[in-house]
């Protein structure tokens, strides 16, 4: 199949948005951390603060390879960032609420809405990556291959915590941690196996 001519200025519409993505995310995590009160997903976070960090510096790498400024501004990367400055505020007004499980409900709830977001990203610059001509695919698929895994697992791990927690919450009988995370859950068709099969760890005792 013929590679695909890209449109450079969408192209770094896209990476703007992707590095302000995980600036937001590093902001979303610290805070999140302070919301949880189940140890394991207080690790979880943690794990995930430290890839989120990286994810920033390999596209910090990227921009440099491709001569772009990272300080750049452009009305979607703004967009991005006041999505981001959000979740922050959201977790904050939940810890402020006094409630310690409802605020580790919705600090849940916002690394998922922030990690949809990072997820998407990532998903198109690997398409970028294997479809498009040019000098920039070669960088961005090294980039891509690196960061595409903790993406996924970011994303499908913390949305089956985000649901154990609500379910538990409930006063239902819960998975913890979840299943996505027992059995180290890196796609979608995974994870949908993973949350169909939670109904058996039930009944094993997990």
């Amino acid at each position: 199949m013929a590679k695909s001519a890209i449109d450079n200025n969408q192209l770094n519409e896209l990476l703007y948005q992707a590095l302000e993505t995980e600036i937001g995310g590093i902001q979303v995590y610290e805070h999140a951390i302070e919301c949880a009160v189940n140890e394991d997903l207080r690790k979880e976070f943690d794990g995930y603060l430290e890839q989120t960090r990286h994810h920033r510096d390999v596209l910090l790498s990227v921009f440099e390879a491709l001569g772009l400024d990272p300080e750049a501004q452009t009305p979607g990367r703004q967009v991005v960032a006041h999505m981001g400055e959000s979740l922050v505020q959201a977790i904050q007004l939940a810890q402020d609420g006094g409630d310690p499980v409802g605020a580790e409900l919705a600090a849940c709830e916002c690394v998922v809405m922030a990690e949809t977001k990072d997820h998407m990203n990532w998903e198109l610059i690997g398409r970028v990556a294997k479809n498009g001509a040019g000098e920039a695919t070669d960088v961005l698929l090294r980039a891509y291959e690196e960061i595409e895994n903790q993406e996924d697992e970011h994303l499908y791990h913390s949305k089956g915590w985000a649901r154990e927690l609500w379910i538990d919450s409930l006063g239902l009988a819960a998975v913890l941690p979840p299943p996505e995370e027992v059995k180290h859950v890196e796609t979608a068709i995974s994870a949908a196996r993973a949350e169909q099969g939670r109904e058996g760890m039930l009944k094993k005792g997990h």
